[in-house]
């Protein structure tokens, strides 16, 4: 049996913190809603994110990071991009003291405006400083409301040292989730983060009631920004992104109705503003965010991304919606494949 933190009591922490319960292991959630966390213990339940769920009435939940900590061997993020590095400063205190050196798996997809920093770099300058070895990434076509159901899910595992990949291959793995090893862990991540830019552009497409050949045009030239973005950028290895975090993670974010990004596109589709509908999602719309991660980054190394731009111009500069697809439309011609 191992102990583990995950940190993030929302709709895929509960499921994963379960889901590693229902493993064998011993699970302790971490979350900053009280309220979120003694609905959990006494009831087995959370509401609030995840309706008609049960938990695994052995998982418990705390407010307290370091009860949360205590003892664990493996310590999963499970938290929105914008807290990784407040959290990650407490969790480092809170091993400092101990000198516990836990492994650290994150599951949040996303880049941090300013920095644009992956989760993984956070967690390396934070907590383990000049050692990615000890970090994992996870990522793939999956939903915590199909995971909760016990939908048949694959999903990637990447570390630089392939061994701790392993490990959790191993302790994640069951009979309706698979895990594949993967040493790209910042292709796996840039993967992760960048999908939800484009999901947000499939919703508006939706929005804007257009058909199955746009979307499937989407999700093609949105994924050659990703590995555009990853290989020239980042370093990202190519094959990544036909993999499990790259085309398959992107296929179920700019398809699927579980997908709060594609939600919110549709929205911005219909007509609605972006406060409005991140007012009204109740749960964060990571693709909101990354998009100017991502922005930043293609403005610094002129690397050509002109449907995560439009995203930004529209959510960002209040651009008009048919006119950034007449744009797009109208650019001059350029070859398919390219990098």
């Amino acid at each position: 049996m191992t102990k583990i933190a995950v940190l993030g009591d929302g709709s895929w922490g509960s499921v994963l913190g379960s889901m590693l319960q229902d493993n064998g292991n011993e699970v302790t959630l971490y979350g900053n809603n009280e309220s979120v966390n003694q609905e959990i213990n006494a009831h087995h339940t959370n509401s609030h994110y995840m309706k008609n769920w049960k938990v695994n009435p052995n998982t418990r939940a705390t407010g307290d990071l370091e009860k949360a900590l205590d003892g664990a061997e493996l310590v999963v993020f499970v938290l929105p991009t914008k807290a990784i590095r407040s959290v990650s400063k407490n969790v480092h205190k809170v091993l400092a003291q101990t000198g516990a050196t836990p492994l650290l798996v994150t599951a949040t997809k996303g880049i941090e405006p300013g920095s644009k920093k992956l989760v993984s770099e956070i967690l390396t300058e934070e907590i383990y400083p000049n050692n990615t070895d000890r970090i994992v990434a996870i990522s793939g076509p999956s939903h915590a409301e199909n995971v909760a159901q016990k939908d048949l899910t694959a999903i990637a595992c990447a570390s630089t040292n392939v061994d701790n990949a392993k490990k959790i291959q191993k302790l994640f793995s069951n009979d309706y989730v698979r895990f594949y090893t993967n040493d790209d862990l910042v292709g796996v991540e840039v993967g992760g983060a960048v999908k939800n830019v484009i999901a947000i552009a499939a919703g508006i497409l939706v929005g804007k009631h257009y058909g199955d050949d746009a979307k499937a045009a989407l999700m093609t030239r949105g994924l050659a920004e990703i590995t555009r973005l990853g290989v020239n950028y980042f370093g990202a290895k190519p094959m990544t992104f036909s993999g499990l975090a790259g085309i398959g993670d992107l296929i179920v974010t700019c398809t699927s109705v579980n997908s709060r990004n594609w939600r919110a596109g549709k929205q911005i589709g219909e007509g609605k503003t972006l406060d409005y509908v991140l007012k009204n999602m109740g749960q964060v719309v990571e693709g909101a965010t990354t998009v100017k991660a991502v922005h930043e980054l293609a403005q610094e190394k002129n690397i050509d991304m002109p449907i995560s731009e439009a995203v930004y111009r529209v959510l960002y500069k209040n651009t008009n919606v048919d006119e950034e697809i007449k744009e797009m439309m109208g650019r001059s011609p350029k070859p398919e494949i390219r990098l």
